[in-house]
């Protein structure tokens, strides 16, 4: 699994104290099952929904969900447990992109310009995909190295979303989306059609084939327009992370 390195003592330390100012300190003696209950249905709270919060689960044994309506867009909703996704937020919190309102993205190109965070995620999306049903995602996307050298972190405050657009031909088939802090509905559509998909916390979106290169995608997250299922969505910050891979001869 990704980012499980010398992160996790410094993350389980980081749920502590999240956890004892919610709750004052705990121990965990005769009644640490059902701590273990609790702890998980706080960090919930505190973190957002994830469907696994199993650190040690194997992506092999994670589902993916194929949009039918969309042909090449595939969703993992359990793609990073609540722990991952605290880390991850972390070590993007760590680059210090964001800290005036008027920086809302950082862009890096190449491979060796990718920090190591998201190196690590890249392999992980790229385990995920490989791990899945052969006939799931087309082979030679599989084989490609670097699987991507382009990313691009998003940070969103509420109500900011991103307009209708098909990603540019310079990049090649094949774009992963990890979703983080908010839910958010995104649309794809095509000429008269459109799709609504849920991105939960956590969850990672491919898009390869039709769903890449046809279908246009967009986040519109003005009051009022996100909802799911007849409810409103709460709208917090959100952050993205979307990662590409350069075409050798960029198109025109």
């Amino acid at each position: 699994m990704m980012m499980r390195d010398d992160d996790e003592e410094e993350d389980q330390l980081h749920q502590t104290a999240v956890l004892e100012q919610v709750f004052g300190h705990f121990s965990s003696d005769d009644e640490e099952e059902a701590d273990n209950h609790h702890i998980a249905a706080v960090l919930e709270q505190v973190f957002g929904n994830s469907s696994s919060d199993e650190e040690d689960s194997d992506s092999d044994n994670k589902n993916w969900e194929c949009i039918k309506e969309v042909k090449g867009l595939c969703i993992l909703r359990n793609f990073l447990s609540i722990s991952q996704q605290t880390r991850l937020l972390s070590s993007i919190n760590s680059e210090n992109w964001f800290t005036q309102p008027s920086i809302n993205q950082a862009m890096r190109f190449g491979y060796q310009n990718l920090p190591n965070w998201a190196i690590k995620l890249s392999n992980s999306i790229h385990h995920s995909i490989s791990s899945s049903s052969s006939s799931l995602f087309p082979s030679n996307l599989l084989q490609r190295k670097p699987f991507f050298d382009q990313m691009i972190t998003n940070f969103y405050q509420p109500g900011e979303g991103i307009c209708p657009h098909v990603d540019l031909l310079r990049f090649e088939d094949g774009i992963a989306i990890v979703s983080l802090e908010s839910s958010c509905v995104m649309d794809f559509s095509f000429e008269e059609e459109s799709v609504p998909v849920l991105l939960n916390p956590g969850s990672l979106v491919f898009m390869f084939g039709d769903a890449r290169y046809v279908w246009k995608h967009e986040i519109n997250r003005k009051p009022g327009f996100q909802s799911w299922q007849g409810q409103l969505l709460d709208q917090s910050t959100r952050t993205s992370v979307t990662l590409r891979k350069l075409c050798s001869s960029p198109s025109t």
